[in-house]
């Protein structure tokens, strides 16, 4: 163990594996070697080390790294989390030198340390799977341009639009999450090594050099702070529980759009799974999993942030708890992120169900407009339309259908050029403003789209 010096007893057997953390802290081995790399150079820069003492202990634990990353690392019961582990190991391989490498620092600022090298590490990771799956959204719109659909408000049709741009309202979420992920990624480069367990070290410690050594930004200000600062994960995982809310969104449309009274879309097969007991069926099951986690990364953010609400200042065991939530939120974007590229990527457009879908009521408001532009104001045009549309109804006909007379006995304006407005093409065509859906608007935001992500 790394401490026991004033205790007359070992620890309870079942108090010690509900204490340890090595079960799934193993996995920030690589940062906690690299940050004992760093500390050892920080040792030796102040004094503490020799040259040769620091050569001797980053060679140790460079074997260590190589048996991790071979897999032959032999866990042992007396490594009760992945510091312990790796200092065991290196102690066993150089000899008492490596008792030196701890002088000054404290598994609090450690293991803050290595959390936040491992949560950048896996930040640009998942930035870059952001990246792809926008590229895949821009490849799709650009490639269907020519596809009209119904867009809807409160699931009932509201007006036409290109199916392109209703794609690519996803690429903008995707985008903000993106800027959302740099933002917090500036915040967790942050270096706390360097303030031991809550007062700082004695000891001479660059702590500048060593932030450039590890690639961090800034340093922690306060020692106090640094040791129990967790806001890093939880705006992390605030961060993920909204980007698993858009996927979700995302996994909603298309599971109603795929099904056979939509028929809008049709999923690859390599994105679908069958049914043990139907033959027929055709199940968008990693759509509705990624739907389903979205209350999985919701309850991560409520959980932790319950956790951090309950400590006072300084370090706690209770932060424990900080790393299964995030490595659990980790692993299912990195997994999830592809998946949802592909499905993108091999998604059939069922272009004639769409057209089939578009209704004239869709137009209601281009019958608006057509009077505004004739001098009525919006909300008496709005008012005249909704009377045209309850008529139409009771006549059992649709808008464009409906003849001129029952038109011009609610409004005398209302003129033979008003059936120009029942053409959904014309409709979309019509809305040229930037961020509106015609073609050219849409070409437009497909450009600015790639000068984000390339491709």
């Amino acid at each position: 163990m790394l401490w026991g010096g004033r205790f007359s007893g070992k620890p309870d057997d079942t108090m010690r594996r509900f204490g340890d953390s090595i079960a799934f802290d193993v996995r920030l081995y690589a940062a906690d070697i690299r940050g004992s790399i760093a500390w050892a150079g920080a040792l030796a820069r102040a004094g503490l080390l020799t040259d040769a003492e620091r050569d001797q202990i980053v060679a140790g634990l460079e074997q260590v790294r190589a048996e991790f990353d071979a897999g032959t690392f032999q866990i042992k019961p007396g490594d009760e989390d992945i510091h312990t582990a790796v200092e065991r190991r290196l102690g066993e391989l150089i000899g008492p030198v490596a008792g030196k490498l701890h002088t000054g620092r404290s598994r609090n600022d450690q293991v803050a340390t290595d959390l936040r090298l491992y949560l950048l590490e896996q930040m640009r990771a998942l930035d870059a799977a952001l990246a792809d799956l926008q590229r895949a959204v821009v490849d799709k719109a650009e490639a269907r341009l020519d596809v009209l659909m119904p867009g809807y408000t409160h699931m009932q049709q509201a007006q036409p639009v290109l199916f392109s741009h209703y794609l690519m309202s996803f690429f903008w979420r995707f985008q903000r999450d993106r800027e959302r992920l740099a933002d917090v990624a500036r915040r967790t480069a942050v270096l706390p090594l360097g303030c031991g367990a809550i007062a700082g070290t004695p000891f001479a410690i660059d702590r500048e050099a060593l932030a450039a050594d590890l690639g961090f930004a800034a340093v922690a200000e306060n020692s106090v702070d640094a040791v129990a600062d967790r806001d890093f994960v939880a705006e992390f995982l605030a961060w993920a529980a909204l980007a698993q809310t858009h996927l979700s969104t995302l996994a909603e449309d298309l599971i109603i759009w795929a099904s056979r009274e939509f028929g809008f879309v049709t999923l690859d097969d390599a994105y679908s799974t069958g049914s043990s007991l139907m033959p027929q069926k055709k199940n968008p099951d990693p759509l509705e999993l990624m739907r389903g986690k979205a209350g999985r990364l919701i309850g991560h953010l409520a959980g932790f942030l319950a956790t951090l609400k309950g400590i006072p200042s300084g370090y706690d065991k209770d932060l424990q708890e900080d790393k299964e939530p995030l490595f659990d939120a980790v692993d299912t974007l990195a997994l999830e992120l592809p998946i949802a590229a592909g499905i993108i990527r091999t998604l059939k457009v069922n272009a004639e169900r769409m057209a089939a879908a578009l209704d004239d009521g869709m137009l209601a408001t281009d019958l608006a407009d057509y009077l505004v532009r004739r001098g009525v104001p919006f909300r008496e045009s709005h008012h005249l339309v909704g009377q045209a549309v309850k008529r139409a109804e009771a006549l059992g006909v649709s808008l464009g259908k409906m003849p001129l007379a029952e038109y011009r006995a609610i409004y005398p304006a209302f003129g033979e050029d008003l059936y120009a407005v029942f053409d959904f093409g014309r409709s979309v065509a019509m809305r040229q403003a930037r961020g509106g859906t015609s073609p050219d608007a849409v070409r437009a935001q497909i450009r600015r789209a790639r000068a984000l992500v390339g491709g």
